[in-house]
């Protein structure tokens, strides 16, 4: 029994953190994975986030993310701290549920660091490329669920949120590099990330990414599933 990672990636106010919920509420009670876990193909589905799936990923989040910060974190900095906590969360987590034959839904993975700190800071893309390669050990999604949006209209949902963190607060122009970087991963990795049109309303995403997610279950598990 091996199980599969499913990553929800995108910018900033795309929604991916609600469709990730939503979609792990449908997997709970679908017949779909009550028949892949009673064949025993699947265990049953786990639900985690980068940066803070982990105990030290929690402090790496707040150092990163935290409005007001004193660090003043550099981008090669922000890069390696980004890298230690994908470090702990893969060897902790995602790879033992995933030996285990979870489903696991990651909210980020290694495209938005290449999304954020190669296009958007302008670091080294194959230098991140090698650092992600370490901190994975090799590891990379099944299934990217990528909720493409203007970065401005992600921008002014965050805004809407209240307080905004520090990767919010950079400038548009910073968020427009991102979603930059979102679209080139996306043209070039067309069998793995499957992008979405998030400018729609929550139900519509949610049935898409239910009728991917079915898709590829049916092609990674050989198995007749209900529709």
């Amino acid at each position: 029994m091996q199980g599969k990672l499913i990553v929800f990636e995108g910018v900033e106010g795309c929604g991916k953190t609600t469709q990730l919920e939503l979609l792990f509420n449908w997997l709970q009670s679908s017949l779909v994975l009550q028949k892949l876990k009673a064949a025993s193909l699947v265990a049953d589905v786990k639900k985690t986030r980068q940066p803070g799936g982990t105990e030290l990923g929690v402090h790496l989040r707040q150092i990163l993310l935290q409005p007001q910060n004193q660090y003043q974190v550099q981008p090669a900095a922000e890069l390696l701290l980004y890298a230690a906590d994908r470090a702990q969360h893969v060897e902790q987590l995602i790879r033992p549920w995933l030996e285990a034959g979870y489903l696991v839904l990651c909210d980020r993975f290694t495209d938005s660091t290449l999304a954020y700190q190669g296009y958007g800071r302008g670091l080294d893309l194959a230098l991140i490329e090698q650092l992600n390669q370490i901190a994975t050990s090799g590891l990379k999604s099944d299934l990217t669920l990528w909720l493409k949006l203007d970065a401005k209209v992600g921008l002014e949902r965050t805004h809407e949120r209240g307080l905004a963190d520090r990767i919010e607060q950079a400038d548009l122009s910073f968020h427009r590099r991102v979603q930059q970087g979102f679209a080139a991963l996306a043209q070039n990795n067309t069998h793995t990330i499957k992008p979405i049109a998030a400018d729609r309303t929550q139900a519509a995403i949610a049935q898409q990414i239910q009728s991917i997610l079915q898709a590829s279950l049916s092609q990674w598990y050989p198995l007749p599933l209900p529709p």
